[in-house]
């Protein structure tokens, strides 16, 4: 291991095991038995992060774009390994090893997947932790270092890069990279707070407001209670839910924009963010129509309040529930499952393709037509008034060529380990899109499928989580030819 690798990996994991110190400050105060765990998850990432860093403190050698991949691939497969220890060493719930893995996949890849029950019954500590881990993954825990590390005399564009691939990734907000992370978490941790006070004047308590406003805003879908958001019976609080969903699928950079020109228009003059409302208009008017004509709910009005909560948590790759959507008509749960294929913009908490690139794909398969139509016109691909590059039109379609090969391969893979096809289906769309909930067997949890399974789903997470490229360029033999 290179020594910038080495070095940054270990100032990341240092800075990881600060973040179990409010649980273990949580379980201290209640008593509840997960202190030991905690504390043990503490000393042992510590441990790990200051032996890889201290050897190689004082080395400066540059980091490229190849050491950026590397360092994204290996901290994300490390994070989630330190991350399932104190599932692992407490008491409540004392889960396996593929399980906690899973558990802590899930959390930091945004998916809200569980193979925990009866969380009413959890201490305090491990629902903190878990809603934490959301919150830490919901923008990109190497993002925030991103941040930090230049203090510290290393750069960071390299792994911001690799973190966030996509049509926009070298699109920066302020001149620095640090800044741009900064402003990124700046908002990020704005929107958390707002939404923990809105939760708590709806009615939720200061621990649920706060735990929830993490897994809001990170898109993720954990929540404290086995009933999701359906424990609380609060319109008021499903109504902040679905505030803070759509503005957390929203391109951060549009609020960064917003906020300094103090000019709303922003968001409906980009092009990305009003297809974006368009689409989900169109599927929760599309879904509370399917449950009024079906008669799903004896009362038109629940009909209306669950049609437009489920289509905004699915079709955001949220995940949280107030009902037991899964056993909808069919043609209701298919339309938002496949909702969350499109998820949300590109640049913000949400899972699934991204808009923008399904604005691409559908403009140019378009201009494809036109071409046939009139095969000597000129016709550059558009985004608003910006001409789009042939490059990344062709990146683009790379992108939506893997994630279906990946998507089919995960697929088969699921379905040889005797999974039925609904559930196969099901998962690997969950999985990959950072959705969370699924239909048939992983309609409530995943704790009753295959360990085997747990682990392709594992997978499927990360890869959907760094968007597929930057993990498959780690796997591929080109990569590692000198």
């Amino acid at each position: 291991m290179t020594s910038p690798i080495q070095r940054i990996l270990g100032i990341l994991l240092t800075l990881f095991s600060l973040t179990l110190l409010p649980p273990l400050g949580l379980a201290l105060y209640d008593a509840d038995g997960t202190a030991a765990a905690f504390a043990t998850a503490f000393v042992l990432i510590l441990s790990v992060g200051l032996v890889s860093w201290l050897p190689v403190l004082r080395s400066r050698r540059d980091m490229q774009l190849r050491d950026g991949f590397i360092v994204v691939g290996m901290f994300w497969l490390v994070l989630t390994v330190m991350g399932a220890l104190p599932f692992m060493l407490a008491h409540q719930p004392h889960l396996s090893v593929m399980d906690a893995l899973f558990e802590s996949v899930s959390g930091l890849t945004t998916t809200g997947a569980t193979v925990i029950t009866r969380l009413d019954d959890l201490p305090r500590a491990i629902l903190y932790y878990r809603q934490q881990l959301q919150w830490l993954g919901g923008m990109g825990i190497i993002v925030l270092a991103v941040a930090v590390l230049p203090l510290l005399g290393i750069g960071g564009m390299q792994l911001y890069r690799a973190e966030t691939p996509g049509p926009m990734k070298d699109a920066k907000l302020t001149p620095r990279i640090t800044e741009t992370a900064k402003a990124l978490w700046l908002i990020y941790l704005g929107l958390t707070l707002i939404c923990a006070v809105a939760y708590w004047i709806a009615g939720m308590s200061i621990f649920d407001a706060l735990g929830h406003a993490y897994s809001t805003i990170a898109i993720g879908g954990f929540s404290t209670h086995d009933a999701s958001l359906g424990h609380f019976a609060s319109p008021a609080v499903q109504a902040v839910a679905i505030v803070f969903m759509l503005l957390a699928a929203i391109n951060f950079s549009l609020h960064f924009v917003a906020l300094s020109r103090r000019d709303l228009r922003v968001y409906w003059q980009d092009a990305e963010c009003r297809l974006y409302v368009c689409l989900l208009s169109l599927v929760v008017l599309v879904t509370i129509i399917g449950l009024i004509l079906t008669s799903t709910n004896a009362d038109w009005r629940d009909n209306i309040s669950q049609g437009l909560f489920q289509a905004v948590s699915i079709a955001t790759t949220a995940g949280f529930t107030t009902a037991e959507w899964y056993q909808w008509p069919a043609f209701i749960t298919i339309l938002l499952l496949f909702s969350s294929f499109i998820g949300g913009c590109a640049g913000s908490t949400g899972g699934g393709m991204k808009v923008i690139r399904i604005l691409l794909l559908f403009k140019q398969g378009m201009r494809e037509i036109m071409h046939l139509i009139h095969p000597s016109a000129q016709l550059p691909l558009r985004i608003g008034d910006k001409v789009i590059s042939p490059r990344i039109v062709a990146a683009v379609w790379g992108f939506f060529s893997l994630y279906v090969a990946s998507f089919s391969l995960i697929y088969l893979c699921l379905a040889a380990t005797g999974l039925d096809l609904i559930t196969a289906f099901s998962a690997t769309a969950a999985s990959i899109n950072n959705l969370g909930p699924g239909l048939g067997q992983v309609g409530a949890h995943y704790a009753d499928l295959p360990d085997i399974s747990k682990g392709i789903l594992c997978f499927a997470m990360l890869l959907g989580r760094l968007e597929i490229f930057t993990l498959l360029v780690l796997l591929s033999p080109a990569f590692w030819r000198r």
